[in-house]
């Protein structure tokens, strides 16, 4: 793995990555919100077959902590909880969705008969036809909603889940830093302490 395909994060402590509110212990903790952030668009950027590389430089003595050596768990359960939530507002969407579809599919049925009955009532009048074509125009946009949902909202939650997935599965490494190395570019820029 070259550098250059990597995640590359500077620190000067572990906490900085994760939310200090959140009254878990270190490994259940949630992702800082602007460290998630980062790690998130930069993965955006790497081919999506490829695996995920995470590399946090720290200062020397921070590196060799408790936290330090337990960054890539707290990273893998971090990200594997987003996308078990991501997963369960997927089946919330598709559970509406099914639900939708089955009102969309009765306010059809009605707005089908009720257009037949008014068409077949006045005749051919204007004001009947007109009634009867409002009614079939509502009728179709009844199963609007669940059309969109089966066809385009699952999508972009589907496509987070799966680079969630991938950053949980991702190959995390801490990299000791010296003094003088903190003005060294790297491929990322480095993360906000």
């Amino acid at each position: 793995m070259a550098d250059n395909e990597a995640i590359e994060i500077r620190v000067e402590r572990v906490s900085q990555l994760f939310n200090m509110l959140d009254p878990f212990p270190f490994r259940d903790r949630d992702l800082d919100a602007d460290a998630e952030a980062f790690i998130v668009d930069w993965a955006r950027e790497l081919p999506p077959g490829d695996p995920i590389h995470i590399i946090v430089h720290l200062p020397a003595a921070e590196a060799g902590t408790r936290e330090a050596q337990g960054l890539a768990d707290a990273l893998t359960h971090a990200f594997a909880s987003r996308a078990s939530a991501l997963s369960a507002e997927l089946r919330e969407l598709f559970r509406i969705g099914r639900l939708s579809l089955v009102i969309g599919c009765g306010v059809l049925a009605l707005c089908l008969a009720l257009a037949r009955v008014v068409g077949e009532m006045a005749g051919r009048e204007n004001i009947a036809g007109f009634a009867a074509e409002g009614l079939l125009i509502l009728g179709w946009v009844a199963l609007w909603r669940p059309m969109e949902i089966f066809l385009y909202d699952w999508w972009p939650i589907a496509r987070q889940r799966r680079l969630f997935r991938r950053l949980a599965a991702a190959d995390v490494a801490v990299r000791a830093t010296r003094p003088g190395e903190a003005a060294q570019p790297m491929h990322a820029p480095p993360f906000p302490a």
